[in-house]
């Protein structure tokens, strides 16, 4: 009986969490809020016509929880304000992600979730993060993958909604979502590609189906990806060896003026500078006939012939008489002993 007792009692604290939150109603705070609230968010150009299309939705949506709502088309501004009528004090601020999310791209479908308890948002800046251009959009590119693939699977797998909209990415969804889904953005835009992230949370949702590994550390179970990336910078291949240390300063340089001094030829006038060139011009081109006969009388030249001393040399002269006598001997005796048979 005490065993059934003690477990009837420690049920309630182990289901804390999957325990519903009451709503909060208009009987829990009858008095209302003592002092007026309000934001005011800018949005682009381009949402100009959207909003003025579904401002009178977001207004009926707000006056539920008494909460006024205005579109500023001059400006380009969304305020929200409580009321003396608005009796969740907390109601103000998921208003006020409302009109962030939706002058972020976010349809008014999806934005008017946030007003729901246990749904959050989270607008993760990615712009710099990253400050190449190309490699920025590469990135975001892989974020959302091939025909929106890759997000689509995140979206399932966090439960969130998420959406990619110039440098920020809006997520819409329950709080421990909203953390998975910033931990893949900023991983991807770090050059760690999601797929991984992915992989590890579908292992994680297999993992949390069992009971027996609730209280369990998972880190054996999830994969390690090591990043395996090789500089490209392409490595000399004759390295220059350093000379010696020495403290004077290297010598100088000689110029034009002092390597003419050197030859004597700063001294000469124009028409012995003219000689002079013109008579190494000359050598040159004397060196290039010579060549040039060379290489053509090269076809007409004789082999050369090997020396008859060397041939003879090669000629084996040494005669075994002793093995030569042993040759014929056996022939003649061969021969004999054919003609007896006969």
């Amino acid at each position: 009986m005490a065993n059934n007792e003690s477990e009837q009692q420690q049920s309630p604290v182990e289901n804390a969490w999957e325990m519903k939150i009451p709503e909060f109603t208009p009987k829990d705070n009858p008095h209302g809020l003592l002092e007026e609230s309000s934001f005011a968010t800018l949005f682009p150009q381009y949402r100009e016509q959207y909003l003025r299309q579904v401002w009178p939705l977001v207004k009926k949506t707000l006056q539920e929880y008494a909460i006024l709502a205005e579109l500023d088309l001059v400006e380009g501004s969304m305020t929200v304000r409580t009321t003396r009528k608005t009796w969740d004090p907390y109601i103000i601020i998921k208003a006020r992600d409302m009109i962030k999310l939706m002058s972020r791209s976010v349809p008014y479908e999806q934005a008017k979730r946030v007003l729901e308890d246990g749904v959050g948002s989270d607008i993760i800046k990615i712009g710099k993060i990253t400050r190449n251009k190309e490699k920025f959009v590469k990135r975001r590119q892989r974020l959302i993958g091939p025909n929106g693939c890759t997000l689509k699977s995140i979206e399932l797998l966090t439960n969130c909604y998420v959406l990619v909209q110039g440098n920020t990415v809006s997520a819409l969804g329950p709080y421990k979502g909203l953390q998975q889904v910033r931990k893949i953005v900023e991983d991807t835009m770090k050059n760690v590609h999601p797929v991984y992230n992915i992989k590890a949370l579908m292992i994680k949702r297999e993992l949390a189906k069992d009971p027996k590994l609730k209280h369990e550390n998972w880190e054996r179970f999830l994969p390690k990806f090591v990043n395996k990336n090789v500089s490209q910078r392409k490595k000399p291949k004759n390295k220059k060896e350093k000379k010696p240390y020495t403290p004077l300063p290297p010598p100088q340089t000689e110029s034009k003026l002092d390597k003419q001094l050197a030859t004597g030829e700063y001294f000469l006038n124009k028409e012995q500078k003219r000689a002079k060139k013109r008579k190494e011009k000359e050598e040159k081109q004397a060196e290039a006939a010579k060549r040039r006969e060379e290489k053509r009388n090269e076809a007409f030249a004789p082999p050369v012939e090997p020396e008859l001393s060397k041939i003879k040399s090669k000629i084996d002269t040494t005669v075994d008489l002793d093995a030569l006598k042993s040759k014929i001997k056996k022939a003649q005796t061969k021969k004999v002993f054919q003609s007896k048979k006969n």
